[in-house]
Formats: C-alpha cells, structure tokens, sequence
C-alpha cells in the first residue's frame, strides 16, 4: 500500500511507456478506486512526462 508522498520506482506503466525505469511521488491521499480502475497517480516523473496511472504491481517503494 502506498500513502501520499511516496517515492516509487516505476517498474511497468501501461499507461505511459516512457515512464518506466522512472521515480515518481504517489499524488493519492487515499487508495484509488473506481474512477481511477484501482491505479495510483504518480508525479514528478520527469520534464517532459505528466502524470501516469499505474497499477500497484507496476510500481515499487523506492
């Protein structure tokens, strides 16, 4: 489980590719739900990359 302001590492994102292999923060205050398909929104990525949806298992605490 993650909480707002985690950094993560990205390990798949089906949602943006060019995330992979990327550290983000974790921008969900709760766990995501419905609306999200049960994907947390990870920022910070990068310059040129907004923020991404990824799965739980797409992801690890870095």
């Amino acid at each position: 489980m993650f909480e707002a302001g985690d950094k993560v590492l990205i390990v798949a994102c089906a949602d943006d590719p060019r995330a992979v292999g990327k550290t983000g923060r974790i921008v969900d205050e709760v766990a995501p739900g419905a609306l999200t398909e049960g994907r947390w929104t990870v920022n910070r990525i990068g310059l040129l990359i907004g923020p991404v949806l990824c799965h739980g298992h797409e992801l690890q605490k870095a």
